[in-house]
């Protein structure tokens, strides 16, 4: 292999300048630049003259006696410029850069590993790993990579260890890893508890430090994500010893110089520069041995002066590219987006409106084919976009799914698709610092996802699903539509439903969704990913005033946070049960005897609100999910919630007549009201019982929101003093 004889290349390098006197003083400061998850973003500089690209990074170098420049993973990957010939042009872009070392982040398998193969065997540099491995019948074996790579500057040995995320093989695809009978043949170090990785990467250490490294350096593509535990950069330093600094990538984090105590009590400095090449860092190591990290930005570095020869490989491929990509196809009124206005990203933790369009992208793809699908999913971690307005080209779905990943169809449970919920929701937190890119984003469905409960699904080391929640499930409440009847109803876990998705979630294991095994294959290879996205957005009316598929602000897709199919409940709300609000307005009645017996067999006799049920159901009060379900312990929606309070008030002869002024249509999410709810909601939006709630710059009504028991509470003292 390529990179092995790179390593003893780089040995009789090191050797002879160790029996040479350098014409470099030990003493001279040592300056390495890094990059880490640019995710061929090639064209930053296309609109701003301070946008950072691979040719300005060139010229940085150059400019730079004895510098060294290393990567941090996650570079072939992201945009249409890396996945038009699966990063080969990128790796082009490196070479002529002039990078020394590079470590594998999960997306350089995004290609499959022959695609990794490729670009490893391409790089005139060294990709390093000190915890990706050959393995046979479950026992990890020999590395595939060098674990570290010896550079010199400025008369010092700098040793830089590889270390690759132990997310990489759900992040990616498992079946990458594996070969045709499904066993796994490739491996990450990973342990349920870090300690596996954490010996990888220590044994890495202590090679380099025999092998006469003055300052050993990791370079790690692991993250600080609190969901990425016990595999972050944080927790290795904690748990290894000799490190002098840390170079990372994974979480697009933008951190200047973060100094972390590792397990002897020394300070190694720890840094990242984001993502998209937004900046690029800069490690000094002073003449006094001191360590230490700034991030450069495109303004600091405006009149630094592109290497031409970078230049034109960059512009070559990028009017290439454009030329093919750029026809414009459509036109959005509404900004489609995943981020807060600080920046956080969303997609990975909440609704969102992106997440909303790119799932019903999928199931309009097979609904126009007559395939009777049920339900579609995206996972948020295919949704890469930032704010997307105005005309939509090829090149811009490219910007939302940047994977080329290929639609599909199965035949599934409802209990897979309650488990393959439940998956989505592991490891995200009620204090919104976590995150997870298999939060599945919805379409035919909605679902509530209570965060009071610990996540228990059940997981192998790989991070692969195996088997449901040993305790509470976190998904709750999951309705799906049923376009014959127009309306939402209850996940019938034994039944057969159509689920549409992208074969990355749901037939080759990534993210985990091992849960969808065995589902049966209905239909794959539709189309890849962004072609589902430009026909979705081809279908809508054409705009009299822009002449092109206009997506507009009634749309559905207006606020950033989506438009209510997922509601999140945290640890500081507790929802209202069903049964607790018909309890309240029993009592309210005067604890009144029922007229009938109650028929739900899901209530029993001896609850503590059986009588309040069987009097709301033999007064027409409630209707249940069907006949003989109610579901009294579920959280009770806004919609139900007015709905069985415009019932009870009709049964108290109160006048629920709707006055001319009163239109839920005002609200952008009106369209999500159900059919049965609709006169409930005029009802007490025109008495303010219920009201919209701010989103941005508009009001919603939430209907399938959930309502927490002090919310429970102000909507009925409002309906009392509304009778008073």
């Amino acid at each position: 292999m390529r990179n092995k004889l790179f390593a003893v290349v780089t040995v009789l390098v090191i050797t002879l300048a160790m029996a040479v006197p350098s014409m470099a003083e030990n003493d001279e400061e040592i300056t390495v630049y890094y990059t880490n998850d640019i995710h061929s973003y090639i064209d930053n500089a296309i609109d701003d003259e301070t946008g950072l690209t691979y040719s300005k990074v060139a010229a940085l170098k150059v400019s730079t006696p004895g510098a060294l420049l290393v990567d941090a993973g996650d570079h072939i990957q992201g945009t249409a410029y890396g996945d038009m010939d699966s990063g080969e042009t990128i790796i082009d872009l490196m070479n002529a850069t002039g990078y020394d070392a590079a470590t594998l982040g999960n997306h350089e398998f995004d290609y499959g590993m022959e695609g990794c193969m490729a670009i490893i065997e391409a790089a005139e540099y060294p990709y390093i790993s000190s915890n990706f491995r050959y393995e046979k019948n479950g026992v990890k074996g020999d590395l595939f990579l060098d674990s570290y790579v010896m550079l010199e500057s400025g008369g010092k040995n700098i040793a830089f260890v590889g270390i690759t995320t132990p997310e990489t093989i759900t992040a990616s695809f498992p079946s990458y890893f594996q070969d045709n009978a499904g066993n796994y043949i490739y491996g990450i170090d990973t342990g349920a508890d870090g300690k596996e990785l954490y010996t990888a990467v220590q044994t890495a250490i202590d090679e380099a430090e025999a092998d006469g490294a003055d300052y050993i350096i990791a370079l790690g593509h692991l993250g600080v994500d609190l969901s990425s535990g016990p595999w972050t950069s944080r927790n290795v330093i904690a748990n290894v010893a000799g490190l002098d600094a840390f170079i990372d990538g994974h979480s697009h984090t933008t951190l200047e110089m973060e100094k972390v105590t590792d397990k002897n009590g020394d300070i190694v400095i720890l840094t990242q520069t984001g993502s998209y090449m937004d900046t690029v860092g800069k490690l000094t190591i002073s003449a006094g041995g001191v360590v230490s990290t700034t991030l450069l930005t495109g303004e600091e570095l405006v009149d630094i002066i592109p290497d031409a020869e970078v230049k034109k490989l960059e512009d070559d491929w990028i009017n290439e590219v454009n030329g093919k990509l750029g026809e414009v196809i459509g036109y959005s009124q509404v900004v489609l987006d995943n981020y807060d206005r600080e920046g956080n990203r969303l997609v990975r933790r909440q609704s969102t409106n992106t997440g909303d369009f790119a799932a019903d992208a999928l199931y309009y793809l097979f609904d126009e084919m007559d395939m009777d699908v049920d339900v579609a999913v995206m996972n948020g971690g295919g949704i890469r976009n930032g704010a997307v307005t105005g005309d939509m080209s090829y090149l811009t779905c490219k910007e939302i799914h940047t994977f080329g990943n290929v639609a599909c169809l199965l035949e599934v449970t409802g209990q897979q698709i309650l488990d393959a919920l439940e998956w989505g929701s592991k490891g995200i937190s009620a204090d919104g610092l976590s995150e997870n890119g298999s939060l599945l984003h919805v379409s035919g469905l909605k679902y509530t996802l209570d965060l009071s409960y610990e996540s228990s699904v059940q997981a192998d080391d790989k991070d692969v699903w195996t088997g449901p929640p040993t305790g509470e499930y976190r998904v709750k409440n999951v309705q799906v539509w049923n376009r014959d009847t127009m309306k939402y109803e209850p996940l019938d876990l034994s039944k057969t439903y159509r689920l549409a998705g992208y074969n990355y979630t749901l037939r080759d294991l990534g993210g985990g969704f091992a849960m969808l095994n065995g589902s049966v294959n209905v239909l794959d290879y539709v189309a890849e990913d962004y072609m589902v996205l430009a026909n979705y957005i081809k279908s809508f009316p054409v705009g009299k005033e822009t002449g092109l598929p206009t997506i507009t602000a009634d749309s559905g897709y207006v606020d950033v946070n989506g438009s209510g199919r997922i509601t999140i409940l945290t640890e500081q709300e507790t929802a209202a049960a069903r049964a607790e609000v018909l309890y309240d307005l029993w009592e309210l009645a005067g604890k009144p005897k029922a007229s009938c017996q109650m028929h739900f067999t899901d209530v029993s006799k001896d609850a503590w609100y059986a009588e309040s049920i069987s009097w709301a159901a033999s007064e027409g009060i409630i209707t249940g999910y069907s006949s003989n379900e109610f579901g009294p312990d579920d959280a009770i929606t806004r919609e139900q919630l007015v709905t069985i309070m415009w019932r009870y008030a009709k049964y108290n002869g109160d006048d629920v007549s709707v006055g001319e002024d009163t239109n839920i249509l005002s609200y952008d999410d009106a369209v999500y009201v159900s059919e049965w709810a609709v006169p409930a909601m005029q009802w007490a939006c025109g008495l303010g019982i219920i009201r919209g709630i701010p989103y941005g710059n508009t009001m919603i009504l939430q209907p399938a929101g959930c309502v927490t028991q002090t919310q429970a509470e102000t909507v009925l003292q409002r309906f009392c003093e509304n009778a008073e």
